[in-house]
Parts: C-alpha cells; structure tokens; sequence
C-alpha cells in the first residue's frame, strides 16, 4: 500500500486552554501538513503513534489539582478534518486519535487514558499507521464537568509520522474515505 520515503520524525502542536474555561468549551489548533502532502506525486503522511501532554502555568505543572476546579476531566482529540471546535463520535473516520485526563480533585489523583492510537486501524504496509492525504491535522481539547483552574493550561500533541508514497489507487481510495466521513 504505501512506501516510506522518510524515517520517522515528529510533529508537535499545542492548544492553550485559557484559565477559567467553562466545562464543555473545546479550544482548537491546527497542524499544517502542506509541506508533506502532495496530490500529484501520491505523497502522504503515516502516522504511527501520537502522545498527549497535559501541563498548567509558566511552570509547566503536571499536578492534577492544578488543571479544573474539581473532579473532572480534560479530554482531547486529533483529527484529520476540521471539526472546528467540537469533538467527532468514535466512528467518525476522520479521527486519528483521542484521549482524557480524568481527575479526580479531591484526592489528588489522576488517570490518563488513550481512548485510540493510530496503530488499532488494521494492517497497512506500514506498521498499521494512519494515512493522511489531508493538509492539516486538528488538535481540539477541553474541559469537561469542571472549569479549568485558576491557570491557563496547555494542551500538546506530539505525533510520530513519516513520508510515504501511495499508489493512485491507494490514494484515492484514502481521498474518498475520508471526505466521506460523518460528522
């Protein structure tokens, strides 16, 4: 399906989750891909694994106490269509990967959970990694149940991807599976 015309590298993108962002409220940033893919020659991106990374103040804290007033959660998504500031249902073809902080205020515990890795796609040639064939990919993360805290906090997603060519077959069939995706 797809070869690999680069190693692995890494593309980072960050969202600031302002301080005192109302539970429910989604902040979105963007990761420009136009440097990678290309129509005419079949190139692409796979993606083989994302990481999220959660941290508040100009400190960087990772403490959970630090993040939303109360028991809660920060959850986030990374998608391959815009889904401007919402969040897409776990079917929705687009979505590439996802994940929550779940916080559990009063007893200063937290726990973090992936809900999707690119890797549980299905086989590919290349380590069962998710191809893109979009310019863009979308970082969207917020608050839920609970406010954010009295310090802005950042939300990052560091993404493990490589070039690849695709065959014109591959690539179209790539094209059209995801400009068919629901929202």
């Amino acid at each position: 399906m797809a070869t690999a015309k680069t190693g692995s590298f890494y593309l980072t993108e960050t969202v600031t989750l302002p301080a005192a962002l109302a539970a429910g409220s989604r902040v979105q940033g963007t990761i420009d891909l136009g440097a990678y893919v290309n129509v005419a020659t079949g190139q692409a991106i796979a993606i083989e694994a994302v990481d999220f990374i959660w941290q508040s103040g100009t400190a960087f804290d990772q403490s959970p106490n630090s993040f939303i007033v109360g028991n809660g959660a920060l959850a986030c998504q990374l998608t391959d269509l815009n889904p401007g500031t919402r969040f897409v249902r776990a079917d929705n073809q687009s979505l590439i990967a996802s994940g929550a902080l779940a916080i559990d205020d009063a007893n200063n515990v937290a726990s973090h959970v992936t809900d999707l890795y690119p890797d549980n796609f299905g086989p590919a040639a290349l380590s069962e990694a998710f191809m893109v064939v979009n310019d863009s990919l979308y970082l969207v993360g917020g608050p839920d149940v609970a406010n954010v805290a009295g310090k802005d906090v950042f939300l990052s997603a560091r993404i493990r991807a490589r070039v690849v060519k695709l065959g014109s077959k591959d690539w179209m069939a790539l094209a059209l599976q995801s400009t068919a995706s629901d929202n």
